[in-house]
């Protein structure tokens, strides 16, 4: 018998693989996919057609953790990674993305990264 925890796992995996048929990152237009863990928060930005991440950051990139240790919670911290994520697109010259949520709910932490991803200036 499964318990809850593994029920919510094989939801989200049907989620994702729903999503994933429709989503595709190009290079004009990379995937941001985001992923949550109970402590982390992780995004990359990824080129389907190339098969390649074309950059990634996550809640413990030395870079930016000590401006988490300052957020006051997983929400607040999301919206700093997304700002930051939107910065590194930007070096890299591209604007437009297509957001992948990777199965979990828009809520909480996964729109708080879209939204300080938006404010970094990312179109999706």
């Amino acid at each position: 018998m499964l318990d809850r925890t593994q029920i919510k796992e094989a939801a989200r995996q049907r989620r994702k693989k729903h999503i994933r048929k429709v989503i595709r990152g190009t290079e004009a237009r990379p995937r941001l996919v985001v992923f949550r863990s109970a402590r982390h928060i992780y995004a990359q930005l990824v080129d389907d057609q190339a098969g390649r991440v074309l950059t990634g950051i996550s809640s413990l990139t030395p870079a930016i953790k000590k401006e988490f240790d300052g957020a006051g919670s997983k929400v607040d911290a999301g919206k700093i990674l997304g700002k930051a994520l939107a910065s590194i697109a930007k070096e890299k010259g591209i604007k437009k993305v297509v957001f992948d949520r990777n199965g979990f709910l828009y809520h909480g932490r996964i729109k708080a990264v879209a939204d300080g991803a938006r404010e970094g200036g990312l179109v999706f």
